[in-house]
């Protein structure tokens, strides 16, 4: 018990001592020892990486995860040390409601094949949502973490010793410059103050000594803040790749339904264009009963059967493969907008430019993956998954 209380006792005088230095040094009374100018460099680099970590892993967090509820959910998780419950993306929930409502719609119908097709991609992008946020929480926030809240709290503690050591060592040096001020005045009583000089100048010693050796173990600390940064780079690289690949991935997801939807509206409209272009030309003298059958489906785009002759040429067809020869319909053309570039196979065929616009529409007994399409003076054959109808 007597031992704790005599340490007790210095701590608390210790604690007064440095207390009283620091104040002395804010009121401008004290002198205070200057660390050097590598050493200062050393910190302030220290205290911006710490700054600018925490303000990168913040907003990386807000990226990953923008509902602030959630984010505070997974934050109690990793402290009370639980797994985090799987989250649906909304990505996977928008896919959810997509396919229910094509379900309820009818599979079948136009609307509801469409809906299962965008589904199925929100679902895709979903996925790929997940795994780039699964991949960059350990690859690049895990190792900020693991810097702001273990090698920083080292660096921090071995500061606080460091400051306590200087200011330890400063009063030490206000001491014996007192003890030698006061034996210079009393020279009568020499003998005493020259032992209360030698007493400080042992003190200042063994200060000057802990605060060397604080001062390097700091330094060691502070210039580790470098492979901090090498480290912190090589995570930067692997944040990069994987948005880069999770980028890739959803372009590639997008750019595929794209081109199933305007496959997929070719094919409707091309009925309806092949129903307006039949319904003005004038019915053949004599039709056959199935070809009566047909003209009643403009629904379904068909392509009529020419029958030919052996050794006759067949007019109809060539006509019809030549489209520069064909002249467009009074009614039934529409506008289309390009969505790709498309190099023409042959001379039948127009090249098109991403982006331009031109008029199209269809003629009797034509493949509906195809329409004439006209630019100024210049018409061909174009596919219909490489437009987008307009009104």
């Amino acid at each position: 018990m007597d031992f704790n209380v005599k340490k007790l006792a210095s701590d608390a005088g210790v604690f007064f001592s440095r207390a009283m230095q620091f104040t002395e040094e804010k009121l401008g009374q004290a002198e205070k020892t200057e660390l050097d100018a590598h050493f200062e460099n050393l910190l302030a680099r220290a205290d911006s990486t710490k700054n600018w970590t925490e303000k990168i892993l913040r907003q990386t967090e807000v990226l990953l995860q923008p509902n602030p509820s959630a984010r505070v959910e997974e934050f109690l998780y990793e402290k009370l040390d639980r797994k985090v419950p799987s989250r649906v993306t909304n990505g996977e929930l928008l896919a959810q409601y997509m396919t229910e409502a094509a379900n309820d719609f009818g599979p079948g119908t136009p609307y509801g094949k469409t809906l299962i097709k965008v589904g199925e991609t929100q679902r895709r992008l979903g996925a790929a949502e997940r795994d780039f946020i699964h991949s960059a929480s350990i690859n690049f926030l895990t190792p900020l973490r693991n810097f702001l809240e273990g090698d920083w709290r080292t660096i921090s503690k071995e500061r606080r010793i460091l400051q306590n050591r200087r200011l330890d060592l400063d009063a030490c040096k206000a001491r014996l410059k007192k003890a030698k001020a006061a034996e210079a005045k009393a020279a009568c009583e020499g003998d005493l103050w020259s032992d209360e000089v030698e007493k400080a100048e042992h003190e200042l010693r063994l200060t000057q000594t802990e605060f060397d050796r604080q001062a390097e173990v700091t330094r060691l600390l502070l210039e580790g803040i470098s492979s901090t940064h090498v480290n912190h780079l090589r995570c930067l690289h692997e944040f990069v790749e994987s948005q880069t690949n999770y980028y890739a991935q959803c372009y590639q997801y997008m750019l595929d339904l794209q081109k199933q939807l305007g496959s997929s509206k070719g094919e409707i409209f091309s009925g309806t264009f092949v129903g307006n272009a039949e319904s003005t030309s004038p019915p053949p003298a004599a039709a056959s009963p199935p070809a009566v059958a047909a003209a009643t489906l403009p629904a379904v785009p068909t392509i009529p059967v020419v029958p030919t002759i052996v050794g006759v040429p067949n007019t109809v067809a060539e006509s019809v493969l030549n489209p520069n020869e064909v002249k467009p319909p009074t009614s039934g053309t529409r506008k289309a907008r390009v969505l790709y570039d498309y190099e023409a196979a042959d001379s039948t065929e127009l090249a098109l430019l991403a982006d331009e616009m031109i008029t199209v529409y269809s003629l009797p007994g034509m493949d509906p993956d195809w329409l004439i399409g006209e630019r100024g003076n210049q018409k061909g054959k174009v596919p219909v998954t490489y437009l987008e109808l307009l009104s």
